[in-house]
């Protein structure tokens, strides 16, 4: 799993960075994206950062990449809504 952080003084970037994050994955929180990754997920992710986004950074832009395994994700403390987002959910009609 990959929990990808960022945070740009640039409205319309942030929005260009929040659209390409929701390709693989999606949003936890405002800022945060979690994505159930693969080596090539996290390769493409790390190079659209690199060639696309890494050039147009300010001295307030910020994006994090938390890498994280199966084990840790079990470490997870989630409360209210966050609880139950990884819950299956069986609808009868």
């Amino acid at each position: 799993m990959l929990i990808v952080a960022y945070d740009f003084a640039d409205d319309k970037k942030r929005a260009k960075f929040a659209k390409f994050l929701s390709k693989y994955g999606y949003r936890i929180q405002y800022s945060i994206f979690k994505i159930q990754n693969s080596k090539r997920v996290l390769n493409n992710i790390v190079s659209e950062i690199d060639h696309k986004y890494k050039k147009t950074f300010t001295s307030t832009d910020s994006i994090i990449v938390f890498e994280t395994c199966i084990a840790c994700d079990k470490k997870v403390h989630r409360y209210g809504y966050a609880k139950n987002e990884d819950v299956d959910i069986l609808f009868l009609g």
